[in-house]
């Protein structure tokens, strides 16, 4: 087990260019997967070791910017790692 939570980004953005808007636009700062790697673009990682609260208002400052559709935030995904 680990404490990092990778999450698939919408296909248009690379995952640095993800990385930079969640920062700019929500204040929340992850890391884009290309930096663990080419098997990593098209994720970003989480890291859980913040409180359950610093998690939930990153995830609310993140719906509330509309960045990530609601249809993309519904869908299953799929690794193809």
């Amino acid at each position: 087990a680990t404490f990092y939570l990778w999450l698939k980004i919408p296909s248009r953005f690379s995952s640095l260019e993800f990385t930079e808007l969640l920062m700019e636009r929500c204040g929340v700062i992850v890391a884009p997967g290309i930096g663990f790697g080419s098997c990593g673009e098209g994720y970003i990682r989480i890291a859980l070791t913040v409180s359950e609260e610093k998690l939930e208002e990153a995830v609310k400052r993140i719906r509330a910017d509309n960045l990530i559709s609601r249809e993309f935030l519904n869908a299953k995904i799929k690794c193809k790692c």
